[in-house]
């Protein structure tokens, strides 16, 4: 492979990269700022070079927020999506600070697939929704076990309470009319963001073993986030609070 070429397949990693952050800027149009105040979090409890575990790490959209602002930080990324695996490796080819690792979560013995025995902070977004409250109790209880002392797990996702109907239906639709003005716009929605993943010559092949091993979307439970602390403390963390909420996610951090 020639030099140009190397340049052209780089270049087109980190289109794939940009695309998949559009995409989930347009159902999250304050995602920037949740890994901002996540990063701060990470270096408040943990300092500037931490080893970090991306938990469900996608394209490594973390990863590479974590490396922008924290050079000498190191990054395990692990996920079960063969695309957005295969779009993470290639846009961090050759990036020592960084290993991909393929597990599926709710594998009991997944822990054992990784490099290290313990991190200074494991962090996830919107990832975790897809499992209901049980696989997510157990996995919150291996996250534990992987998280050193002194050290942080942090979890970005949608956390619904339901004893505020009336809020939650008028934030849904302010939220949704938007949505539906940047869709005009131009602005891609998942599904399309897939249609166009299948029809990559290089990525049509993972895109086609992801809806195998998921299907069309795997949806799980949104608990509120009490309900995600108070679970964390049951399975070995010291404290546990939400550090950032917008009006539809939370951002809840767990202290070993």
């Amino acid at each position: 492979m020639t030099d140009a070429d190397t340049t052209t397949a780089a270049a087109d990693w980190r289109a794939w990269q940009e695309s998949w952050d559009r995409q989930q800027e347009w159902y999250m149009p304050d995602r920037e700022e949740r890994f901002r105040v996540m990063l701060d979090m990470v270096e408040a409890l943990v300092g500037t070079a931490p080893r970090v575990l991306d938990l469900a790490c996608g394209t490594g959209s973390i990863t590479a927020r974590l490396f922008d602002r924290f050079p000498d930080a190191t990054s395990t990324g692990v996920d079960l999506d063969p695309a957005l695996l295969a779009i993470a490796e290639g846009t961090f080819e050759g990036d020592e600070r960084v290993s991909f690792v393929t597990a599926d979560l709710k594998d009991p013995e997944w822990t054992a697939r990784l490099p290290y025995d313990s991190y200074d902070a494991v962090l996830t977004a919107t990832a975790l929704h897809w499992l209901h409250r049980d696989p997510l109790a157990d996995l919150y209880g291996h996250i534990a076990g992987l998280v050193r002392d002194g050290g942080v797990f942090m979890n970005a996702d949608h956390m619904i309470d339901d004893t505020t109907p009336r809020i939650n239906a008028a934030e849904r639709a302010l939220r949704h009319a938007r949505m539906d003005r940047a869709k005009r716009d131009g602005a891609l929605d998942w599904a399309q963001w897939w249609q166009l993943a299948a029809k990559d010559p290089v990525l049509a092949g993972p895109t086609a073993r992801r809806f195998e091993i998921y299907g069309e979307h795997a949806d799980g439970d949104m608990p509120p986030a009490a309900w995600h602390a108070r679970v964390l403390r049951e399975k070995g963390f010291g404290e546990a609070r939400p550090v950032w909420c917008s009006p539809s996610d939370t951002l809840l951090l767990a202290l070993k």
